[in-house]
């Protein structure tokens, strides 16, 4: 059986409201545990801005991403996670190519 690979990525900065930022990364994760076709949902906390986070997402296509926005627990989590956003950093999707290490 050959190892299934991911074919979409996407990194995204989200900028909290001031002092808002765990309870942004808590929300982020409330409706992210079972999302069909994702391999990586990891949420980190910016070093240089106490108010940013970098969501890092790989998916085995765009499609299963764009699929997974209309899930009731993720459309859960963008609702009430929405008061916290204060803006949007930079953005960038790419195909995953190679893996190493783990």
């Amino acid at each position: 059986m050959e190892e299934q690979f991911p074919e979409y990525g996407l990194i995204g900065q989200m900028i909290a409201q001031p002092g808002q930022r765990a309870a942004l990364a808590a929300v982020l994760t409330e409706g992210t545990g079972r999302m069909p076709g994702n391999f990586a949902y990891i949420i980190g906390e910016d070093s240089e801005n106490p108010d940013a986070l970098w969501i890092v997402e790989l998916w085995a296509d765009k499609a299963a991403h764009a699929a997974s926005l209309q899930l009731p627990a993720v459309q859960a989590a963008i609702a009430k996670g929405r008061p916290l956003i204060a803006g949007f950093g930079s953005r960038a999707e790419f195909k995953p190519v190679a893996k190493a290490g783990a």
